[in-house]
C-alpha cells in the first residue's frame, strides 16, 4: 500500500558486521506516504509506478548488503513526497508533475512546506549516512559507497535495451571494473552513464562520496528484470559476485579527491 502508514523514522540503518567497510544505499526504497499527507491526492495505482519508488531496488539492495556483509541505509518514504536523491536546492526536489502525473498534494507546497519536508524526511536520511561514514572513518575504515536504483524498461515509448547501468561522475576506480564485470555476465547489456548521467551536483553520491573522495558506484537494474522479490534478490546476488572481489582491493578504501564533472564544489 502506498498511503496511510503510521509515523516512522524516515530511514532504516541496518548495520553490517563489525569491521564492515562498505555502505549500500537505497534512496528510492519505499512507496509509502507519511500519515499526515494522506495519499497526496493520488490514486492508489500511482504508488505502484516508478514515480513513487524504484521497483525491486530495496530487495536487491538488502540481498547485496547481506552477501557483502555491508551496512545498509534506505529511506521509508516515497520520492513523491520529497526526493532524497536531490540536493536541498534542486528544483525537482518536490515534484508537482511526475512523468505526466499531477501530484495534487504538492501543488501548494510553498517554501515553508518544502523546508519542513527537508527537515523531517530528507535531512535525517542524509545525516544518517554522513554519521555512519564519520563513525567508520573514526575507526580507521574508509568506506566504499554503492547506491542501488532501478529504471523503467521504456521511457516515452522508447525501449531501453540495457539490463543494468552504472552511473558515475569522475572516479573510475570502482565504476570501470564494475562495468567490465557486469558485461561478463551472460545476456547482460550494460549502460555506461545510460540511461542517466551519474554526475549531478547535490545528489546522494555527490554529497557522501564525491565530496569526501570515497570510492563509489551507482548501479541501476531495469525494472522488468526485478519485479518480484525472487528476481530482485537474485540480481542482488549477481551484483555481489561482481562487487565482492573489487571491494577487497585496497584502493577502494582510500580517500582520493577528484574534480567533479559538475564543476567546483564545496562540502555540504
Amino acid at each position: 500500500m502506498g498511503c496511510g502508514m503510521s509515523e516512522q523514522p524516515p530511514f532504516v540503518l541496518t548495520e553490517g558486521p563489525s569491521g564492515a567497510d562498505t555502505i549500500i544505499l537505497c534512496d528510492h526504497a519505499s512507496n509509502r506516504v507519511p500519515a499526515p499527507y494522506g495519499a497526496l491526492g493520488l490514486p492508489e495505482g500511482a504508488f505502484q509506478r516508478h514515480i513513487a519508488y524504484d521497483i525491486g531496488a530495496l530487495h536487491m539492495a538488502s540481498a547485496l548488503a547481506r552477501w557483502l556483509g555491508a551496512h545498509l541505509v534506505h529511506t521509508t518514504f516515497t520520492r513523491l513526497l520529497i526526493d532524497p536523491n536531490r540536493g536541498a536546492d534542486d528544483p525537482t526536489l518536490v515534484m508537482k508533475l511526475s512523468d505526466g502525473q499531477i501530484v495534487p498534494g504538492n501543488a501548494g507546497a510553498d517554501a515553508a512546506e518544502v523546508a519542513h519536508r527537508i527537515a523531517t524526511y530528507h535531512r535525517p536520511y542524509h545525516l544518517a549516512i554522513s554519521g555512519l561514514i564519520d563513525r567508520m572513518l573514526a575507526h580507521g575504515i574508509v568506506p566504499a559507497i554503492v547506491s542501488i536504483h532501478s529504471y523503467t524498461e521504456a521511457w516515452k515509448g522508447i525501449a531501453r535495451p540495457w539490463s543494468a547501468a552504472v552511473l558515475w561522475d569522475n572516479d573510475p576506480r570502482l565504476n570501470v571494473p564494475v562495468i567490465e564485470g557486469l558485461r561478463r555476465l551472460p545476456g547482460v547489456l550494460v549502460g555506461d552513464n545510460e540511461p542517466y548521467d551519474g554526475a549531478l551536483a547535490g545528489d546522494t553520491m555527490w554529497q557522501h562520496a564525491t565530496v569526501r573522495g570515497l570510492a563509489q558506484t551507482l548501479i541501476e537494474v531495469r525494472q522488468d528484470l526485478i519485479k518480484s522479490a525472487e528476481t530482485a534478490t537474485a540480481w542482488g546476488g549477481r551484483l555481489a559476485d561482481v562487487l565482492q572481489p573489487l571491494l577487497a582491493r585496497p584502493e577502494m578504501h582510500e580517500v582520493r579527491h577528484l574534480p567533479s564533472r559538475t564543476g567546483p564544489y564545496t562540502p555540504v
